[in-house]
């Protein structure tokens, strides 16, 4: 009976995915996403035109737009699959209002100089590790397709992946979004930026407890195995 109450679920979670209509629910949140990110991110300069006028902003808002654009040709969604723990999306309001802390308050130190370090290099390396964390951030999801869910979630036929990125670290997607993080506080020397960005690590591991326990009670000795050979984030810290 557990098995056909399984596969029914299975059958149950591919009927609810729609293709076209889910590419474009994801298309228009992520342009209306990127258009609030950005557009908070030029009020806290002072407007767009003083905001535009530096060339790292001017970088890491090309970057924004490339990651974007790069993040609808995958196929990660925000669904339930077939078991979910629920307990777990206060996480996603979490990191959304962190996030618009983020993209707010390190420009808006920015222009009134406070709270800031260091020059244009800082800024540059900011740009440089923002666009490196995108890439890890986005290459998890290419690699995982409908097993990634914004949710902590069992998909349909939900098998461990092990190797790759994924033989090393088990939270690549997590270090690249905070590799962003770090990336964009650089971008404006934002201190508050980077404590925004501890507050954020904070939500994500709280995250990849439930996650974990979901993977093991579900994969049982084979994610145990899994666990023992590989670092939750950061090899050989963390």
């Amino acid at each position: 009976m557990l098995h056909c109450a399984r596969r029914r679920l299975a059958r149950d979670g591919a009927r609810a995915y729609h293709p076209l209509m889910t590419s474009l629910r994801i298309a228009l949140l992520t342009t209306i996403s990127l258009a609030i990110f950005l557009g908070l991110a030029a009020a806290g300069e002072g407007g767009a035109a003083r905001f535009f006028a530096s060339p790292p902003f001017v970088a890491v808002t090309l970057a924004t737009i490339a990651l974007g654009i790069a993040a609808l040709f995958t196929r990660g969604h925000v669904g339930p699959g077939v078991r979910e723990d629920r307990s777990n999306r206060w996480v996603l309001a979490a990191v959304t209002v962190l996030g618009v802390a983020l993209a707010f308050l390190p420009p808006l130190c920015d222009r009134f100089d406070t709270l800031t370090f260091g020059g244009q290099a800082v800024r540059w390396l900011g740009v440089a590790l923002y666009a490196a964390g995108g890439v890890l951030r986005l290459a998890p999801v290419f690699v995982l397709g409908r097993r990634f869910s914004g949710l902590v979630a069992i998909q349909p036929d939900h098998v461990l992946v092990t190797d790759g990125l994924y033989g090393v670290i088990r939270h690549p997607s997590y270090l690249g979004l905070l590799v962003t993080c770090v990336g964009w506080s650089l971008v404006f020397r934002s201190i508050v930026g980077l404590a925004l960005t501890g507050a954020i690590a904070l939500v994500l591991v709280a995250r990849m407890n439930a996650e974990e326990r979901l993977l093991g009670e579900t994969f049982g000795a084979e994610y145990a195995a899994w666990r023992a050979r590989t670092w939750r984030l950061v090899p050989w810290v963390y």
